[in-house]
């Protein structure tokens, strides 16, 4: 096996264990990405007089090829490969010959793999917020179906003022409706082509056109100049993670509130069958651990992007290999958020609130009241608030 960097010289096996590290089982969601990537940067070399058209032709079919091969499980990228990019190029040599090698010319695996990393993240990014959307279809739905129920609103865990579901769901829509957006607006900083700058200091002598891979790419802008590129590691991956935690945080309260409503002394609710568990000791019971593991799973969120910012913290400029373990915290931060609102929209489909057993403490009204002898009786806000405050003193 001859990965990209190697010179022939012999590699110790625990170094290449630590080196790669999940690299050959995280790359798997790059596989499509990288293809494209390479077919974009080998239409260029063509374009620009750097490889013949013949093996342009013959680099992109047979990168195609690999592709779909990979989307239908012929073949995996392995520890040997010790990353998607090794083994695509191994695989495209063994397939086409020696034209394979022309693959990597003016460019390093470094502007390789933020390309298809960042082709990646606009996709997940968009399909997340597509996800939230669903939710929020979820939430409305609910809304529809009992948004006149009348719920207790809570401060400090006291009845406070009035509320209903509608208001309820609508809060929490706002946030979705919020995250939506954030999820929209990174797509700036994914939106930027490295492509060409290579190890960080562009290709000395090589007239590359990256303005063409820009185009071919959807790129919006090319990232200038070349040393801005690693600089910018990190920062497209926390500011996912970024919105990630927020949305997170959102549906963890969303499942704290749910959690309480579900409890016997509660009973606001009720929940499908097919979404709670059973006690391994107690018959009578229904659990709703899925509640609970959206209630925790912020925190996974959360650390997902301390661990993003810390690794890029006080680095110097240019590639360092730290980089390398930004993939296994945003990749974690991207799937935990979709599988959350996933089932988080789908336990709100079976939801119901059961208006048999929701109260409201008679103090409840007592702030409307008060309103009502400001506005009948032209009294000072504050004269009113005493005067109904000594109805409820206890």
């Amino acid at each position: 096996m001859s990965r990209l960097w190697d010179k022939g010289l012999p590699l110790d096996e625990r170094v290449l264990r630590y080196t790669a590290g999940e690299d050959h089982q995280l790359d798997a969601r790059l596989v499509h990405y990288d293809v494209l990537g390479s077919i974009a940067h080998t239409e260029m070399l063509a374009e620009q007089k750097l490889i013949s058209d013949e093996d342009c032709a013959s680099i992109c079919a047979g990168l195609r090829t690999l592709a779909d091969s990979f989307a239908a499980g012929d073949w995996h990228i392995h520890l040997e490969d010790e990353d998607a990019h090794t083994a695509l190029e191994t695989r495209l040599t063994d397939a086409i010959g020696a034209t394979g090698g022309r693959l990597h010319l003016g460019r390093s695996r470094n502007d390789q793999v933020l390309t298809a990393l960042r082709l990646y993240l606009r996709d997940a990014a968009a399909d997340l917020a597509d996800r939230v959307f669903g939710l929020r279809a979820s939430i409305n739905a609910l809304i529809e179906r009992q948004g006149d129920v009348e719920l207790p609103g809570y401060t400090h865990m006291q009845h406070a003022m009035p509320s209903s579901v509608a208001l309820w769901c609508g809060g929490f829509d706002e946030g979705f409706a919020d995250a939506e957006h954030g999820l929209h607006g990174v797509q700036k900083r994914f939106n930027k082509n490295p492509l060409g700058s290579a190890a960080g200091y562009g290709t000395p002598g090589l007239p590359l056109d990256r303005d063409a891979t820009t185009a071919k790419l959807n790129f919006e802008s090319t990232q200038e100049p070349v040393t801005a590129v690693q600089l910018s590691r990190g920062k497209a991956e926390s500011a996912l993670l970024f919105e990630i935690t927020l949305l997170m945080q959102d549906l963890g309260r969303m499942a704290s509130d749910l959690l309480l409503f579900y409890t016997q002394e509660f009973a606001y609710i009720s929940l499908a069958a097919e979404v709670t568990t059973g006690s391994s000791i107690m018959p009578q019971k229904r659990n709703p651990d899925v509640l609970e593991l959206l209630r925790a799973s912020s925190a996974t969120a959360h650390a997902a992007l301390n661990e993003s910012l810390m690794i890029t913290a006080k680095l110097p400029s240019g590639y360092h290999r730290d980089l390398q373990r930004l993939k296994a915290p945003l990749f974690r931060g991207i799937d935990l958020a979709i599988d959350s609102v996933d089932i988080m929209a789908y336990l709100l489909q079976g939801l119901e609130f059961r208006p048999e057993n929701i109260t409201l403490d008679e103090g409840i009204f007592a702030t409307a009241e008060a309103y009502r002898l400001v506005r009948a009786e032209g009294i000072p806000f504050r004269d009113a608030y005493r005067q109904v405050a000594k109805r409820y003193a206890k």
